[in-house]
């Protein structure tokens, strides 16, 4: 292990890994409800001393265990505030420790070119890398997992002697970032390892039950004393998070498809190297004699035939690629049991696929050139593709026009307004950083036929793209759809010392469970927003959607409120009212 930390490869993955990562994540605002949902738990947590159980959004209790927050409120009280860049932190290195963990678990048991290969497809799969920069419980999960998985299979590999601390610590922590998931999913995959293995059934069963026990040591603990604080209510939550979303008797709808959802979901997370695999069938040659082809009597048993001499392929693999396999098959196929279905939940089968789809890149690079050759083509196409369309918008050559009228014709005009806009020294060298690496790719192309050299000119490639959509078109695009100004704008025209702000949504207010808040709003205002339907307040303000005010206006009056429109926001038909009662 000693000799890896010295090795050149691991210090240029750490180099890779923070330059590529930590730079960008403070460039874009929150957008999405997902992100402030989970940096105000923290928020309050470092506001109310509360670090169990706090409450937020106008009472709403967090839907996660608490160790996500917990690492989000230690960058914060480091950073001085919870940020944006503060409140990715934490998923950005759970990704850096999970690449590097992930090499030097497959450079001491494989060699350091085909680990380190891994490792950076791995970091670039759109999936993980999207992840690692946002303020979500989902990539410290999986990097707590996948890490698991090694530290069991280092256990494995002692013999199964004594106890794998490490893995139990690892496990742990999962459990206290999304639920007994994070020991399950471990003891899974490791389990069916060792019965491959030969080893026998009840002492893997129990002794993997009992390292799964142990781990759930401390999650006990929390839920105990949140179950003081949250009574009926965080069982219930408890219950649809853990139990219902497996089951599918949740008591909302939540994320429910198809087992097939999941192979495309894979498809996509793992872009841009999914398309490798896609480039290959264009040199298949696809032979189908006819005596081959007929389903004659004898089918049947060729296909027992065959199967078993693929199970026989099986038990002979290497360990650690029949360790990587079982995982990889284990995890998704667990996946495809619940109703509900994400794609982040398939993150820890990444690191697998990236070993073996590194471990077919060198291959190629050394057998089918060609097929390396034309993929990096393709992105290099690509690249130029991006650079010609950004022209384009750039001239304003794309009327506002083709938007239409439809849900999200304002936004996408906003987007087109943005990029129309860019310009300075920086932006241009973003806008030419893919351009100019496929300009290269094809004098490269042109001079090295074959060899191992291929791979790293691709992965350079890759880079420079994500380097480019990191630093400019993706902050540039989503930035429009932020409520950050806004929300300043609601802070001036509505502040704390003339009133509390209350929020009305009729869909969160009828939801059953899940229910909806103007969560950016609320976390740039700092938790400033009180729930207008359970506290029925006297006088205040209130910030509600022009669409919501009309179907309620006349139930509030009723009521015995007045209203004062005080602003009206350019995105989203938001509205702020003065009240009284």
């Amino acid at each position: 292990m000693k000799t890896l930390l010295k090795h050149p490869y691991f210090w240029l993955l750490v180099v890779i890994c923070v330059l590529t990562i930590l730079p960008f994540l403070g460039m874009t605002e929150y957008h999405t409800k997902g992100e402030p949902r989970e940096s105000i738990v923290s928020y309050t947590m470092l506001t109310g001393d509360n670090w169990t159980l706090p409450r937020n959004n106008g009472g709403e209790m967090a839907y996660k265990p608490p160790f996500f927050h917990w690492c989000v409120a230690a960058v914060s009280a480091v950073w001085g505030a919870v940020t944006e860049a503060s409140s990715r932190m934490p998923s950005a290195l759970a990704l850096i420790l999970m690449t590097l963990w992930g090499y030097l678990f497959y450079a001491r048991r494989t060699r350091p070119g085909l680990a380190l290969t891994a490792a950076l497809v791995t970091l670039t799969s759109f999936e993980l890398h999207r992840a690692g920069s946002n303020c979500r419980v989902d990539m410290v999960l999986t990097a707590l997992i996948v890490c698991a998985l090694y530290a069991l299979y280092r256990w494995f590999e002692r013999g199964c002697r004594g106890v794998p601390l490490t893995a139990i610590i690892l496990m742990g922590l999962g459990t206290m970032t999304k639920g007994p998931i994070g020991s399950i999913l471990p003891c899974l995959g490791i389990g069916l390892f060792m019965l491959l293995r030969k080893q026998p059934f009840w002492r893997t069963f129990l002794t993997l039950c009992g390292f799964g026990l142990l781990s759930l040591l401390l999650y006990g603990a929390w839920f105990y004393v949140a179950w003081q604080q949250g009574g009926d209510e965080f069982l219930s939550l408890m219950y649809d998070e853990n139990i219902g979303r497996m089951t599918g008797t949740m008591s909302y709808p939540a994320h429910d498809f198809h087992w097939t959802f999941n192979i495309l979901t894979v498809i996509l997370g793992y872009l841009p190297w999914t398309l490798l695999p896609l480039t290959a069938l264009l040199f298949v040659r696809w032979r189908c004699s006819q005596q081959g082809c007929r389903m004659n009597g004898g089918w049947f048993r060729t296909l027992i035939a065959q199967a078993r001499q693929w199970w026989q392929r099986l038990l002979q693999m290497p360990d650690v690629e029949l360790f990587s396999l079982v995982n990889l098959v284990s995890i998704f196929v667990f996946y495809c049991i619940p109703s509900s279905k994400r794609s982040v939940y398939l993150m820890p089968i990444y690191p697998f696929i990236g070993y073996f789809l590194a471990k077919w890149m060198l291959w190629l690079a050394d057998n089918r050139p060609k097929i390396l050759r034309a993929y990096g083509s393709v992105l290099a196409v690509l690249s130029a593709l991006l650079f010609v369309v950004f022209i384009i918008v750039k001239l304003q050559l794309v009327p506002e026009s083709i938007f239409g009228h439809g849900r999200h014709a304002e936004a996408n005009v906003l987007m087109l307004r943005a990029m129309e806009q860019i310009g300075g020294f920086g932006s241009w060298c973003f806008v030419l950083l893919p351009t100019v690496a496929g300009l290269a790719w094809w004098v490269f192309v042109r001079r090295v036929r074959q060899g191992s050299s291929i791979v790293p000119a691709i992965l350079a490639l890759v880079f420079c793209l994500y380097l480019s959509l990191d630093g400019l078109y993706i902050p540039t695009a989503v930035n429009t759809k932020s409520l950050k100004a806004i929300s300043a704008e609601i802070d001036r025209v509505a502040p704390a010392s003339e009133g509390r702000l209350y929020e009305y949504i009729e869909e969160g207010v009828k939801a059953k469970g899940d229910p909806l808040h103007f969560f950016e709003v609320n976390f740039y205002l700092h938790d400033r927003i009180g729930s207008f339907h359970h506290e029925k307040p006297q006088s205040g303000f209130l910030l509600i959607s022009r669409k919501d005010m009309e179907k309620n206006k006349a139930g509030f009056a009723r009521e015995g409120y007045q209203f004062e429109p005080v602003y009206q926001a350019s995105k989203r038909g938001l509205m702020v009212y003065k009240f009284s009662r």
